[in-house]
């Protein structure tokens, strides 16, 4: 009777294992699943194939995110369209008053920075700040445009008289001279946010730590 028992039980495991080669690997079921058509008749909707996709979780993007080691990232895309918009709101051949385009600056840096700064992305938002007022420094530059508006200017924002002359005199560029001391000492931080600029790295620290 023992024996039969163990005759029984060996039949069945290998009944089993044979059952389990021939099951469809995870790989298998996985290619199975990718054609859009097969989801289609499955779920009776019509999917969009290129906007459809089945990839690993750090290569997906979902509403402008993806994954990072585990965590919460901007996706590529959502970077490029953000200084996209960035470099529209700060052209520099804008013809309006800094005052009106820093509050339309500001208004879509609130709106974007209040759905975006949930990822983990704190110095990206540093990054960014940064990269934002200097091409702010630049639109200030280029709208003073004679050496003597531009050294005025400096010396009420408190420059010392000689760095004001050599920044007022220069033959750089906007871009260059948005980078020298004088300039950022002038149009500081601070200046700007008395302006109304508002910082990313502010509403990223403001949504995760109230």
């Amino acid at each position: 009777m023992n024996h039969l028992e163990t005759s029984e039980k060996s039949l069945k495991r290998d009944d089993e294992l044979q059952r389990e080669i021939k099951r469809p690997s995870n790989e298998d079921l996985f290619e199975q699943t990718l054609s859009a058509e097969n989801r289609s008749r499955a779920w009776k909707l019509k999917i969009n194939e290129e906007k459809s996709q089945v990839v690993p979780v750090d290569q997906s993007k979902f509403l402008g995110f993806t994954f990072n080691r585990g965590k919460i990232a901007w996706h590529t895309k959502t970077v490029e369209t953000f200084k996209r918009k960035v470099r529209r709101l700060t052209n520099r051949n804008w013809g309006i008053s800094m005052e009106v385009q820093i509050a339309k600056l500001s208004q879509f840096l609130r709106g974007w920075g209040n759905y975006f700064t949930i990822a983990n992305a704190y110095q990206q938002c540093v990054d960014l700040d940064h990269w934002i007022r200097r091409r702010i420094r630049m639109r200030y530059w280029k709208q003073w445009r004679k050496p003597r508006t531009k050294i005025k200017n400096l010396l009420r924002l408190k420059v010392p008289l000689k760095m004001a002359i050599d920044c007022g005199i220069t033959s750089k560029g906007p871009c260059r001279s948005s980078k020298t001391f004088g300039i950022q000492l002038g149009l500081s931080n601070e200046f700007l946010a008395t302006q109304g600029l508002v910082s990313l790295r502010d509403i990223w620290v403001a949504v995760h730590y109230g």
